[in-house]
């Protein structure tokens, strides 16, 4: 059994956090969403966080991934200090989704672990991690960008 097999991911059917999705209404079963998350702990970003976190004593597992059914219909997922990273189930259609989120939120943990004086509620600090996170998971790579319908080449982060 590989390591990622045996890696615990909770389910809550009622969280609702704050990242953006592209695709709010349609989604897939938390069974199905389970083993999608399972799959993206093996993507080389993911694994490369996972090390990098372990190494510099952050607290990954047993419980930092929670796999929910969200109320907010433009949340994909989210980061909470102290309770980790939710995956809004019932707003993923691919596995490139699911990947992109953990990686994102993975960053977040990542910086709140790291930045000992990080305070979330500091406008400042809330940004630069988030412009951490989407320029570090690939969320403003030019690919995604056109996917949502933003086709101008200047102007993204105004």
């Amino acid at each position: 059994m590989a390591e990622e097999d045996s890696v615990p991911i909770h389910r809550d059917f009622s969280a609702s956090t704050g990242v953006e999705t592209s695709n709010p209404h349609v989604g897939m079963s938390q069974d199905e969403c389970v083993d999608r998350i399972r799959k993206s702990l093996k993507h080389p970003t993911v694994r490369f966080l996972r090390e990098h976190m372990e190494k510099a004593g952050c607290p990954v597992w047993p419980r930092l991934l929670t796999a929910a059914n969200c109320a907010d219909q433009g949340s994909a997922g989210g980061y909470a200090s102290r309770q980790g990273v939710t995956i809004c189930c019932n707003h993923m259609t691919i596995q490139d989704e699911i990947n992109q989120v953990v990686i994102h939120e993975l960053i977040h943990a990542y910086d709140d672990c790291r930045a000992k004086n990080l305070d979330w509620k500091n406008c400042a600090h809330h940004a630069c991690s988030e412009i951490r996170a989407n320029h570090l998971s690939g969320d403003c790579h030019y690919k995604r960008e056109l996917l949502r319908g933003f086709m101008k080449i200047r102007g993204h982060e105004q």
